[in-house]
């Protein structure tokens, strides 16, 4: 019994613990395993920052995005039945209550608001927009600045007679006497008469350096003065058989035009002068003008015809040959002796006609179409282009206001200028390109300030006014 008791009262022996892993938790159906996005810091204080692209639950309003998911599907159903005045009252109600809440989702780092930065770039932008300043409408002065007397001046529209050099001396020939006129001074001197076998002058053209003048004859001689030393330096002759009517230079080439219809390129550097003959007119050449790349000659004739010649084009034997236009243009109804290259349009060449025509054409060279036609009315004896703008100033025969300014393109009349009472005969413009002289049947040389002066050119400070063209003078 003794034996058995003690058996019974033996304690249970304890089991040993087993050392198994524990069990990875199992993800759910629902809910997917995701590892932590918190670092192992073990500081308690550390924070976790989410991913940007991940929505923040701490940082959203779950009755907000309750009420905005919902709301649209109840609007939807109660369209019908609401009436305009309640949606919008539905509508201002909502913006003071949500503040123009509409999004569900909420992440922790918010872009910045862009207003402040906006607001500053409208302010500048409207402070720069007034500090602007605005281009002023020049003044156009419908009157002469100066008037010289011009007696004994030939009227006849085929003739050159009037040149400004780079040196701001201007030449015209009166009859058989060349006179210079020197607008930084206001000297006058007179370079040469020749004698009534040669005369009168029918041209002159000032070279390139405005040193050298070329001076055409009635002789079909063309001379050639230094008016540095009023020396005759050459002549040429045997260039035309008639008068000489038009002069251009082309650096060290001097182009001439006659009553014979033949244009002639002369290197004065060399004893055999005749280097290019131009044939294309059957009747006088009255006007010649190189462009100013110096690539192109423009011809207008007593044929009606203009021509645009290449200097690429032109023979190696010259003197034999006989070389062909690039254009020719026939549109015109009668002479065409005003011609002008435009300054800022290499390729756009302005032609007038004469009495019959009275039309201002523009030529796009490249091409040989005709851009434009205006009809003036009367003849058009000269054209020039100002220089600083687009304008145009055209001279005309037979009316009281003979020089009109035009804007290009619109040919819209800017100005008409008063003062001479017969035809203008030609133009010349200054070196800078403000003042333009014209010459007129009525004997008077007129200065015109009507090009304005280029802002380039403009001082910076004007201490005084003395004008260049202030008082009435005569030649002789």
């Amino acid at each position: 019994m003794e034996a058995a008791g003690s058996s019974s009262a033996r304690p249970p022996r304890r089991r040993r613990p087993e050392l198994l892993p524990p069990a990875p938790e199992v993800a759910g159906p629902s809910r997917p395993y995701m590892p932590s996005l918190c670092s192992n810091s073990k500081n308690p204080s550390a924070k976790c920052y989410g991913d940007r692209f991940i929505p923040d639950r701490s940082a959203m309003d779950m009755d907000m995005a309750y009420y905005l998911l919902t709301e649209p599907k109840k609007d939807q159903e109660n369209d019908i039945m609401v009436s305009p005045a309640k949606e919008a009252y539905r509508r201002l109600l909502a913006e003071k209550l949500l503040g123009n809440r509409t999004r569900i989702l909420a992440f922790r780092n918010k872009p910045p608001e862009p207003e402040g930065m906006l607001q500053q770039i409208l302010v500048e932008t409207q402070t720069f927009s007034q500090t602007k300043p605005t281009k002023q409408r020049r003044k156009i002065p419908k009157f002469a600045e100066r008037t010289l007397d011009a007696p004994g001046v030939v009227d006849d529209y085929y003739l050159s007679m009037l040149d400004w050099g780079s040196k701001n001396v201007v030449s015209i020939a009166l009859g058989n006497t060349l006179y210079l006129w020197n607008s930084s001074d206001s000297s006058t001197s007179e370079l040469v008469t020749v004698d009534d076998d040669n005369g009168p002058i029918t041209s002159v053209s000032w070279s390139c350096d405005g040193q050298h003048i070329a001076v055409g004859l009635n002789s079909s001689d063309i001379q050639l003065w230094d008016t540095s030393t009023s020396r005759k330096l050459r002549t040429l002759q045997g260039v035309h058989e008639s008068r000489v009517g038009s002069l251009a230079w082309n650096s060290s080439i001097l182009t001439t035009g006659g009553m014979d219809s033949k244009i002639v390129n002369n290197d004065v550097r060399m004893r055999s002068h005749m280097v290019q003959t131009y044939r294309g007119h059957a009747s006088e050449v009255c006007g010649l003008r190189w462009s100013g790349s110096c690539q192109q000659l423009a011809s207008g004739g007593d044929d009606n015809l203009v021509h645009i010649w290449d200097a690429s084009m032109a023979s190696s034997t010259p003197s034999l040959g006989q070389n062909g236009w690039l254009h020719r243009f026939s549109d015109h109804l009668a002479a065409v002796k005003a011609l002008a290259w435009c300054p800022f349009q290499s390729n756009l060449l302005a032609s007038g006609g004469g009495g019959n025509d009275g039309c201002i054409k523009f030529w796009n060279t490249h091409t040989g179409l005709c851009l434009n036609s205006v009809d003036t009315g009367a003849q058009v004896c000269a054209l020039l282009w100002n220089k600083n703008e687009k304008e145009l100033l055209s001279a005309c025969a037979f009316g009281q206001k003979p020089l009109t300014l035009w804007k290009y393109p619109s040919m819209v009349k800017l100005a008409e200028l008063e003062g001479h009472t017969s035809r203008v005969l030609c133009l010349a413009q200054s070196p800078d390109g403000s003042t333009v002289a014209s010459v007129a049947a009525d004997e008077t040389l007129r200065f015109w300030n009507v090009f304005g002066t280029s802002e380039a050119l403009k001082p910076a400070a004007k201490t005084g006014h003395a004008g260049m063209f202030n008082s009435f003078n005569h030649i002789r």
